[in-house]
Order: structure tokens, then C-alpha cells, then sequence
């Protein structure tokens, strides 16, 4: 079930599309992730169902796993509109969406999203990460943190 792409600490990449919340939750505990990081832009659609932001949460810490939701690590609205759209192909979403990152600088905030013996968990709601911003995300900050091994939980 998981896909390593590099050697060292766990990095978890998540979404929660095609999954009951008892999956969901199962992956989480059997790789024992200490805290989820939220990468939507918008996490209480009601489309979202459990991966709503307060009834995730809720969950989560039902099970002693935090959560956390950043929107540094989303696109924005326009790219996520044109990519639906089909108004950018997936490689051309995939530059604008590493120049954004890189723009936000979200590599100094690898100290505060990996704390102390924690196992992390990039979470969205794509089912598959072969066209999915987590995976871009995970892949980009595992450029700055050389000991991330990345799993992708299914």
C-alpha cells in the first residue's frame, strides 16, 4: 500500500475521497501518524463529509492525532479553478503550483510542521497523488528536509 520515494522519516500522504472514515482513520493508526496537516484550500464543504474541518478534527482527536489546516500549503482558488477547467494541463498546474509554494517559502516551515518526533500526514481529497498537489508538496519539501522518506496511503 505504500510507495517510498526516499530513505528516512515518514512523511504520509492521505486523501480521503473513496474511503470510509474507518479507512481513513485505520491508515492514520496502523503507520502510527501523530498529526495531520490539512493542505485543502476549502476543508467545510459539505461535500467533504467527515474530512470536514471541526468533524475531522473532532475525530482526530479522538484518537490522539493532531490536526492542523494551512493554507500556505493549498493553491489558491484561480489555480484549482483552471486546472478544473482544464484551462492548464496537469504539468503546467504542476510549475504554477511549485512556483507558489516556493513563492510562500513554505520550506521554513519544515521545523513547525515536523515537531519533535512526529509522524506526519499531508492530507487533501484526491484518492490518487499521481495528479494531486500533496504529492508536489510532499515531493517539494522533501528537496528540504533530506530525511523524509514519502508514503502514500491509499
Amino acid at each position: 500500500m505504500r510507495h517510498c520515494t526516499m530513505s528516512g522519516k515518514p512523511l504520509y500522504t492521505i486523501g480521503f475521497a473513496q474511503k470510509s472514515l474507518r479507512e481513513f482513520v485505520s491508515h492514520l493508526q496502523g503507520n502510527q501518524v501523530t498529526k495531520v496537516v490539512d493542505t485543502r484550500l476549502n476543508n467545510v464543504s459539505q461535500l467533504a463529509g467527515y474530512a470536514k474541518k471541526d468533524d475531522l478534527s473532532y475525530v482526530l482527536e479522538l484518537v490522539h492525532i493532531d490536526y492542523t489546516h494551512d493554507l500556505d500549503l493549498a493553491p489558491t482558488k484561480e489555480l484549482l479553478e483552471a486546472i478544473k477547467q482544464k484551462q492548464v494541463s496537469w504539468s503546467e498546474f504542476e510549475k504554477l503550483f511549485i512556483d507558489l509554494i516556493a513563492k510562500r517559502q513554505i520550506e521554513k516551515k519544515v521545523g513547525e510542521l515536523f515537531g519533535e518526533g512526529e509522524i506526519v500526514c499531508f492530507m487533501c481529497s484526491e484518492h490518487k497523488p499521481h495528479q494531486c498537489h500533496r504529492r508536489l508538496l510532499a515531493e517539494y519539501v522533501a528537496e528540504y528536509k533530506k530525511d523524509l522518506q514519502i508514503h502514500r496511503l491509499y
